[in-house]
């Protein structure tokens, strides 16, 4: 099955406890069973607030795990997180009310995610020249590449204009670049 791709404004709709989505490191997750396992948790505040938003810079790139640094008090390494403490991310001191029988972090599981983050999109005016009607689309370049290639086939006559106006279409970011579709 293909990855699904998600542009940063359709992540940026789930932004409520009741359907919270957060992107990171590329990839997309829908934390609303996690909002509704922990409802009412103080550290499900942080995840709630970022809901909708890109939160790459809480993770480090190399380990794929929350950023750390030397506290500056018991001079040890722990976790970095200056919104605040979240779910999964143990206390900074010994704690013996921490419970760490979850299993896997959240941040770690896959089974939240549920695609892909698009690193470009495109905007696209399509234009119906019978009735005159406009309208303006944001797909993923993955997605606009996919289209392309399953509007093209070996026996189309029209295979070479349907890539052509499907290029021209993606070639600007900005919603003045048109292709009129007959």
């Amino acid at each position: 099955m293909r990855p699904r791709y998600l542009t940063p404004q359709e992540v940026s709709l789930h932004n409520v406890p009741e359907d919270a989505w957060v992107s990171f490191l590329g990839a997309v997750y829908d934390l609303t069973p996690l909002c509704d396992q922990y409802k009412g948790d103080l550290l499900l505040k942080p995840i709630i607030e970022a809901a909708g938003q890109d939160i790459s810079h809480w993770f480090d790139l190399k380990t794929k795990d929350i950023r750390t640094h030397v506290d500056p008090v018991t001079n040890t390494v722990t976790f970095h997180t200056p919104q605040g403490r979240f779910l999964h991310v143990p206390p900074p001191y010994p704690s013996t009310d921490w419970a760490n029988d979850f299993g896997r972090p959240w941040w770690r599981d896959t089974s939240y995610q549920v695609g892909l983050l698009s690193k470009k999109t495109r905007f696209i005016r399509v234009i119906n020249t019978l009735t005159s009607q406009e309208h303006i689309i944001e797909p993923s370049t993955a997605h606009v590449a996919r289209c392309a290639r399953r509007r093209s086939c070996p026996r189309s006559c029209t295979a070479t204009s349907s890539i052509t106006r499907t290029r021209a279409a993606t070639r600007g970011s900005t919603p003045s670049t048109s292709s009129t579709w007959g």
